[in-house]
Order: structure tokens, then C-alpha cells, then sequence
């Protein structure tokens, strides 16, 4: 069988959750899903706690707005923890739960529509439907409130709030419904989780072997044929801003904080988790934003984050770069990229490019961001630079 270009797939979705764990080079490593990134701040403690007394001390952020864990000694003590802790509401589910969503949404005056509610309800959805359990790991969905800050990342199944007046459309109320990033219909925001639901059902039924809608041949179109809708809305994705200060509408703010390389030590979680009123929003950019804080908490906070090695700077060196996980980590990696790429933030030179910068181990440069990115990458004899 060939389904958009993929031959005969015979390896099975091997993407870790919270049970079912990947063993790597420096042990087993755990995935929990955070849908919309929204994690208290006492599973955040529980994380660091885990981290430090199963794992290897470091609370890992991923592209998708998860945390991972590597090194455990007991995962099944980790899966318990976590599960106690109320971040795995479904053992059938756990892995396809992957839900991102604008952080700041409700919260920002770019908001046009809160969809932390949606959030709630997709992943309730989600969890109901036994069917979507067999959807592959990879399989992600998008919730976007008109800010344009996560429809870059090419979710199979995006639900975008309509940012302005067209053709009859109401901000706030219309919803975009876009797969593997093609605008594809045009919902109210009433229907628009019953929608994203039947197209990740309609994708289960027809995917055959691939994992992503944009494995499919025309996938956009074949599921979209199955799907109510009216024509879709253009909708525009926006760069998101890492690190800063923002103006919440209600008066307070929020700390988005640069986590270098998406690596949080036990002592680092746990600060953040004293700082937040509530919760903290991860975001796909492995970022944590703080939000909720009064005014007048903006510098005894970014203090406290920058003395515990954190960065709230945008200018940071640290707010464009990446790393794959390297050695001792993967078995495949040719060096150590976590701490090349930290000694190259340190030193500021050589400088490679103004814009995003990946480190990999090796050619298949896990963890790359997606668009235009310089890459550093390992070879046996040095690093290669390409633009």
C-alpha cells in the first residue's frame, strides 16, 4: 500500500505517552499530554518531583506544548504520579490528546475568541469518542483565538477564530476550520468541536497508514467533502513573540518565560509554580507564560526568573534556538548539540543568523522547527552550518 508517499508502513506509532514510554539512549522517557498547555501550578510541582526523584531532574518542553521525562528508573511509579495528579484522565487516550492553543487567549486584546472553553470540550470530546483512540500519536489539533500565533504550525485539524468582518462573517461567533493548514470551511464557534471531531474521525476511517492529514493524497479535500461548513474565511498566521512582559485586557499581565532549549531543572519548575496565582500555559514554542500577575509583580518576578537562570528577555540569544536531544541522550547523535548550542548562546559568536537556529545530532534534525531556520547540524567531521 502507498498512501501519500509512504510505502508499506510497517512500524508501529511508537510516540510515548505517560504508559506507554520510549527507551532511549539514556533510558526511558514519558510524554504527558497537556491540552492548551494549561497545567496547574500543583501538577507542575508534581512534574518536578517526578523529574527529580524517578527521572533525570529536567522537565523537558515539546513543540506541542507537552512535557516529557527522561531517564526514569520506574515508569510505571512515574505513570501512577502523574495519573494521581490529574494529568491522565484516559489510559485509552492519553497519547492522542495532543491539543494546542493560543496562551494567552481570553487574556490578550489580539483574542477575538476565548478557547480555553474549547479546549475543555475538544479534549472531553476526544476521550468520549473510543474510536479516536486509535488515532495515530502524531495527530495534532489547533485552537487558535484570532491571534494567528498557532495557525503556523500546519495542525492536521485548526479551528481559527475570524479576526475580522467578511462575507457575512461575525468575529468572535465564525470559526475557520482549516486541515493540514488549508482553510477548508467556515463554522460557527458553537459547532466547531463537533466539527474538528468528525474530521479526526473522518481521517481515522479513511488514513490507512498514514499518520497526518498531509499523508493523505488531496487529504484536505477528502475529508472536508465530509464535513458540514460554509466556505471558508482567509485567516493569517502571526510570528508568535517569545519572551516579555504583556497587558492582559483586565488590567494585569503576564511573563512569557524563555526556557533555554525547553530544559527546566526541578528548582526552575518549582519556581515558576510558586510565582503563578494558578496556572502556567505552556506554549509550543517551549515557553511558560505566567499569567494573572498584578503590575506591580513585573520585576520582583523577572528577577527572581532571571536569577534562577531563565530568560524573559526577547532580544535573548535564547529565544531563537533549538536542540534536538544529542548525546548521551539519542544513540544516533554525533555530539553533545545541548551543550554546543548553550555555550554558542553564551558566547554570542560565531554568529550564524538573525533568525531561528536548530541544532541536530544528526541529518534527521528531530525537534526542527518548522519554516525558515538555520540549521547546525553534527557530521563525523564537525558541525555544518546551512541556511
Amino acid at each position: 500500500m502507498v498512501i501519500g508517499g509512504i510505502s508499506g508502513r510497517a512500524a508501529r506509532d511508537a510516540c510515548p505517552g505517560a504508559l506507554q514510554v520510549h527507551v532511549a539512549a539514556d533510558g526511558a522517557l514519558a510524554r504527558v499530554r497537556v491540552p492548551g498547555g494549561a497545567l496547574t501550578a500543583g501538577a507542575l510541582r508534581e512534574l518536578a518531583a517526578c523529574a527529580g526523584e524517578l527521572g533525570n531532574g529536567v522537565i523537558e518542553l515539546t513543540s506541542r506544548a507537552n512535557v516529557q521525562v527522561r531517564g526514569l528508573a520506574d515508569p510505571a511509579a512515574f505513570a501512577a504520579r502523574t495519573a494521581a495528579a490529574g494529568l491522565l484522565p484516559s489510559a485509552t487516550h492519553e497519547r492522542v490528546r495532543n491539543i494546542v492553543a493560543s496562551p494567552l487567549s481570553g487574556r490578550s486584546a489580539t483574542s477575538v475568541l476565548d478557547v480555553r472553553p474549547l479546549v475543555a470540550a475538544l479534549d472531553a470530546g476526544l476521550c468520549g469518542r473510543p474510536a479516536l483512540a486509535g488515532l495515530p500519536g502524531r495527530f495534532l489539533f489547533a485552537l487558535d483565538d484570532g491571534t494567528g500565533d498557532v495557525l503556523g504550525l500546519g495542525a492536521d485539524v485548526t479551528l481559527a477564530a475570524q479576526p475580522v468582518a467578511l462575507f457575512g462573517a461575525h468575529p468572535g461567533r465564525d470559526v475557520t476550520l482549516l486541515l493540514a493548514g488549508e482553510p477548508v470551511g467556515s463554522v460557527t464557534a458553537g459547532d466547531a468541536v463537533a466539527v474538528a471531531l468528525a474530521a479526526a474521525e473522518v481521517f481515522q476511517s479513511v488514513r490507512g497508514d498514514a499518520w497526518r492529514v498531509a499523508e493523505l493524497p488531496d487529504g484536505p479535500a477528502t475529508i472536508a467533502a465530509r464535513l458540514p461548513g460554509r466556505a471558508p474565511v482567509a485567516v493569517t498566521a502571526a510570528e508568535p513573540r517569545k519572551g516579555g512582559v504583556f497587558a492582559q485586557v483586565d488590567g494585569r499581565i503576564a511573563v512569557d518565560v524563555i526556557v533555554p532549549l525547553g530544559r527546566l531543572t526541578t528548582a526552575q519548575a518549582a519556581l515558576l509554580a510558586d510565582l503563578t496565582p494558578a496556572e502556567v500555559r505552556l506554549t509550543p514554542w517551549r515557553t511558560v507564560v505566567l499569567p494573572d500577575l498584578a503590575p506591580e509583580a513585573a520585576g520582583p518576578v523577572t528577577a527572581a526568573l532571571t536569577g534562577a537562570g531563565l530568560v524573559t528577555d526577547p532580544a535573548s540569544p535564547y529565544a531563537r534556538l533549538s536542540a534536538c536531544a544529542g548525546r548521551p541522550g539519542c544513540a544516533k547523535a554525533l555530539a553533545d548539540v545541548q551543550a554546543d548550542a548553550l555555550r554558542w548562546a553564551e558566547t554570542g559568536t560565531p554568529e550564524l543568523s538573525d533568525g531561528p537556529i536548530h541544532w541536530a545530532g544528526c541529518e534527521r534534525r528531530c525537534g526542527r522547527p518548522r519554516g525558515r531556520v538555520t540549521d547546525v547540524v553534527a557530521t563525523p567531521g564537525g558541525y555544518r552550518v546551512s541556511h
